[in-house]
């Protein structure tokens, strides 16, 4: 797709154009050290400086420079800051109205000759070719390398550097002149929003973390702060202050990771028994493979409404909802597309909905289908405001890992804050087939993806905190990343339910039909391939199963009561426990009551078959869990977060030195510039301990009068500086006890056409009147947004007059008022040594 960039006549205006007819007028964007975004899908930011101006973009283009003053175009970079084109700017003919604003294009992909104005048909094939290559893009999206590192944002640090944030998780370092100096890769989710404050960047990504790294790119710390994509970032009254996709917005002290956050998670620690809360309620799980038919109201009264009465969450977990080669393809190609579920399925979701009084006792808070296998949670209405953040994932395991007949969905779901994962399984059949279904378990385990991030981190729960927890595994450049660990391991439990299809070994049909009609379970549970390999450590590791006092579930006669229903065919299936429940929580060996430590611990009341109900091959099972859960009340801890922020004498010392701005000094008050002149205005820190931030932007500009008295200054947009006077460096950072010199240049700049005071003014015609300019320097901490503010007075005069407004402003000195510039206070320094000479005579605020 060949896209544009356009400068339009009308002064101080950039436009951007694109062959789809697409134009957007972008007025004032040149700001001093500011991030300007452009709304556009291809040319996407603008971050801009006294001199030059920078365009990143999405897609093809990467990176542009800009003359600020000049609005030239002046090269165009690729991904790793190499230039891809010499630019070469003409004007465009008039002749439609798109052709009738005088535009300068610029071709992206290639050089072109200067062109007329675009016949109809070739605007016309444009868009077409345009067009079609969007579709394309979105179609081969995700398998080019290049799309990965689409930049995503944009930042412009304190010292001058200029970051990006790309979608495969990369940070590129670029200095102002376009230079790529380096790239870090932290994290492997998509940066979406970046944020310079001080000696530190913050970056949010799209998986809802957060990273702190500083001006060298080191990574210092990073946490979970939201459960889904940061969007946004700002910073105001010591914290930074973080906006998420859903709408949440929480604040980080700005001084995070650090000693603050010590001391914060010390203090925290020491109140544990204030704000924590335990909970106490029980979880029915139930999983049945229906074999593809419809149950009777009784089944399901027999099954999930008699047990139901006194538990507070119901899952249930179906395999079989559907089969055939059909509905499996017709599945499949729903998933490509994004859709899911079925008919059959809804009339599940229906039908088990009104044998728990859905909408009355119960509200279904999620569900997931893919081809046969269906899972879905109810949770009791009294419960529901603290059952959130759900979300669903699956995993195909049929026929090359492509097809859902065998497989896996889940449901993710946030419990009195706490993260509960519910996966309904159908692994490999028959009963040699042991080791496939391993790997089915195991490939289940390692790639179910939820959308949602896992929020193990939600500990740091207030809306106002500090990041006293760090992110674990950040990728370092330089060392071999860690392999990610599989999202079910970070829940504080996890329930695995269905068909595992896992058989008895070992024993003849016959033998276990007497054992069974004997009901010897034990000693059948000998014969349980499940069993054994769980006890070798082959499959479910890490988990554990109540006992079983229930025959084995599979392989039935349907409509047939009693254990005489088990398969009289001529294949007379051994009778095995295919249908299971395994559960994993939080308590380890050595901790049995539920705390923050362990915050959740469960056990199981009951567990068993409904073997009355005949409507399947299957004999529906369920687990009822007891679970205690421990979580943190996030008022509580909010109320004791602020009493430790404001009373404790070591935090309020440490916040006290932080915000403390450094002391500085300026070498001169006034300036007096000529054509072509530059001077050098030196600032110090004096202070031996603290690293000081400053930033130059313009309090206000006037004219001279005949009188040699400045009129009113009028303030400028977006702190812009006027064309005639160049400010570098504009920011920057001054180490304890050093000097930085700024350089303040006075320009020729001539315009086609400009306006003073109403009256258009052409180059020929230049208005020669003087003009005096207030400069503020502002000098901050580096954690802090209080600033001091030297303000500096500089006047530009033409040579022409410069020696009669000498001689006026000597003979008038006694006369002028406090807004008069005394060119007797500039002094000009050959070096920084005569600065530290002349201290004691300068001008300070």
């Amino acid at each position: 797709m060949e896209k544009a960039l356009a400068l339009s006549a009308e002064e101080r205006h950039i436009a951007v154009i694109s062959m789809e007819r697409s134009f957007i007028d972008l007025k004032n964007l040149f700001t001093v050290g500011g991030v300007c975004a452009i709304p556009m899908s291809d040319v996407r930011y603008l971050v801009s400086d006294y001199s030059r101006a920078k365009v990143w973009s999405g897609g093809y283009l990467s990176f542009a420079l800009w003359d600020a003053r000049t609005r030239d175009l002046l090269k165009v970079f690729g991904v790793d800051g190499q230039a891809e084109v010499r630019v070469d700017i003409s004007s465009a003919q008039e002749s439609t109205l798109e052709d009738e604003m005088k535009v300068k294009f610029v071709s992206v992909a290639k050089k072109e000759k200067t062109q007329g104005s675009l016949s109809f048909f070739q605007r016309s094939r444009n868009a077409l070719m345009g067009a079609a290559d969007a579709v394309r893009r979105v179609a081969v999206k995700g398998t080019f390398g290049d799309d990965s590192r689409r930049t995503e944002a944009i930042v412009a640090s304190m010292d001058g550097m200029i970051w990006t944030g790309c979608a495969n998780g990369a940070l590129v370092q670029w200095d102002g002149n376009g230079n790529r100096l380096q790239e870090f890769h932290y994290h492997s989710s998509p940066v979406q929003c970046l944020c310079a404050f001080g000696m530190r960047l913050w970056i949010g990504y799209a998986n809802g973390t957060i990273q702190v790294v500083d001006l060298e790119g080191k990574l210092l710390g990073g946490w979970v702060a939201h459960s889904c994509g940061v969007t946004k970032m700002v910073v105001g009254g010591g914290f930074v202050f973080t906006l998420a996709s859903h709408g949440g917005i929480r604040a980080w002290n700005m001084t995070s990771p650090g000693p603050l956050d010590d001391i914060l998670s010390t203090e925290l620690a020491l109140k544990e028994l204030v704000y924590t809360k335990r909970e106490t309620l029980k979880i029915l799980v139930g999983t049945w493979n229906v074999g593809q038919e419809r149950a009777s109201h009784d089944s399901l009264i027999a099954w999930l409404g008699s047990s139901a009465s006194d538990v507070g969450i119901v899952v249930v977990g179906l395999q079989e909802v559907e089969m055939g080669a059909g509905f499996l393809a017709m599945a499949a190609a729903k998933e490509t597309v994004g859709l899911e579920g079925s008919a059959n399925g809804q009339w599940w979701l229906d039908t088990i909905g009104k044998t728990l009084d859905e909408g009355a006792t119960f509200e279904r808070v999620g569900s997931r289908q893919l081809a046969g296998l269906l899972i879905a949670v109810w949770a009791r209405k009294n419960l529901r405001p603290h059952v959130g953040d759900v979300d669903a994932a699956a995993v195909p395991c049929g026929f090359g890992r492509a097809i859902g007949n065998k497989g896996a969905v889940g449901l993710k779901m946030q419990v009195f804050h706490r993260i509960m994962c519910f996966v309904n399984c159908h692994f490999a059949a028959h009963l040699e087939a042991v080791n496939r279904r391993n790997a089915d378990f195991d490939h289940v385990y390692r790639t179910m993806v939820f959308t949602r991030p896992s929020t193990a981190m939600n500990a740091v729960a207030a809306g106002v905190s500090s990041a006293v927890q760090l992110f674990r595994g950040a990728n370092i450049v330089g060392s071999q990343p860690e392999e990610p660990k599989p999202e079910l391991s970070e829940a504080d439990m996890v329930v695995f339910l269905g068909d595992f299809n896992y058989r008895l070994h070992g024993i003849s049909y016959d033998e276990a039909r007497d054992f069974v009609s004997q009901r010897c379970f034990d000693w059948l549970r000998e014969k349980d391939q499940l069993r054994a390999e769980m006890k070798a450590g082959k499959v479910f590791q890490g988990l554990r199963e109540g006992h079983i006092r229930f025959p084995p579930t599979y392989k039935f006669e349907r409509h047939q009561a009693g254990l005489q229903g088990y398969d009289s065919s001529e294949k007379k299936r051994i009778p095995a426990w295919c249908d299971r429940i395994l559960f994993r929580d939080s308590r380890t060996t050595s901790l049995t009551q539920c705390s923050l430590e362990c915050p959740v611990v469960s056990s199981i009341s009951r567990y068993d078959a409904c073997m009355e109900v005949t409507d399947s091959d299957h004999k529906p099972v369920r687990c009822i869990f007891n679970i205690d859960i421990a979580h943190v009340d996030k008022w509580v801890r909010r109320k004791e977060f602020g009493d430790i922020m404001t009373y404790n004498e070591r935090i309020t010392s440490l916040l006290r030195d932080l915000n403390e701005v450094p002391e500085t000094i300026v070498s001169t008050n006034n300036m007096i510039l000529q054509y072509q002149d530059t001077s050098i205005l030196r600032l110090t820190n004096k202070c031996g301990t603290s690293m000081a931030l400053f930033e130059v932007i313009c309090e206000g500009q006037s004219n001279i009068k005949d009188d040699g008295f400045a009129s009113q200054h009028h303030p400028r947009g977006a702190f812009g500086l006027p064309r005639w006077l160049e400010v570098t460096p504009a920011v920057g950072l001054i180490k304890p006890g050093q000097i930085v010199e700024i350089s303040v240049h006075h320009e020729e700049f001539h315009t086609q056409e400009e306006f003073v005071d109403g009256v258009p003014q052409n180059w020929w015609c230049e208005d020669t009147r003087d003009k005096e300019v207030i400069i503020l320097i502002n000098v901050r901490a580096c954690y802090s947004i209080e600033s001091r503010s030297h303000r500096i007075r500089v006047r530009h005069c033409f040579s022409s007059k410069a020696s009669r407004a000498d001689s006026r402003a000597n003979s008038n000195r006694a006369q002028q008022p406090s807004n008069h510039l005394h060119r007797a206070d500039f002094k000009h320094h050959g070096s920084n040594s005569d600065v530290v000479d002349d201290f004691q005579n300068l001008h300070r605020l």
